[in-house]
C-alpha cells in the first residue's frame, strides 16, 4: 500500500468509481458502468475515461483475464478519506483541526447522542 503522501489525489467523479470498487471488487468496466448507471447520467465512455485515469494514478489496478479486464482498488477507503481530510483542513482551515471542529460544532445542530460520541472520542485522545 501507499504511505499517506503517496495516496493519489482523486477527483469527485473518480470517488464514484472508487466507492463501487470498495464495495465489491474485482469488477469489469461493464459491471462498474452498470453499478453507476443507477446513480449517474454518465456515458460508458466517460466511465472508461475515469477508470483509465484511476489506473494511471495507481488508485486502482487491472487484471486481464482472457479478453476481459477486471479492476480492483490499490488504496483503501480509509487511506483516501484520511488524505482528503488532511487536504481539506490544510486548504480551508490552514491545517487547524481545532478551528474546523469549533466551526462545525457552532454551525451544526447536534443531538445529545452525537455530543456524547464526540466527548468520548476526545476523551480517548487524552489517553493516547
Amino acid at each position: 500500500m501507499f504511505t499517506i503522501k503517496e495516496i493519489p489525489k482523486i477527483s469527485e467523479a473518480e470517488w464514484s468509481i472508487m466507492k463501487v470498487l470498495w464495495e465489491k471488487s474485482p469488477l469489469t468496466s461493464t459491471e462498474i458502468i452498470q453499478a453507476l448507471k443507477e446513480v449517474t447520467s454518465w456515458s460508458p465512455k466517460t466511465i472508461h475515461t475515469l477508470i483509465s485515469r484511476l489506473v494511471k494514478k495507481e488508485a486502482i489496478g487491472e487484471k486481464k483475464e482472457s479478453r476481459l479486464k477486471s479492476f480492483f482498488p490499490l488504496v483503501t477507503e480509509e487511506e483516501c478519506k484520511s488524505t482528503e481530510t488532511k487536504s481539506f483542513l490544510k486548504k480551508v482551515y490552514s491545517g487547524s483541526l481545532q478551528m474546523f471542529i469549533a466551526n462545525f460544532v457552532k454551525d451544526e445542530k447536534l443531538s445529545q447522542n452525537e455530543i456524547e460520541e464526540l466527548k468520548d472520542i476526545l476523551d480517548g485522545k487524552k489517553d493516547s
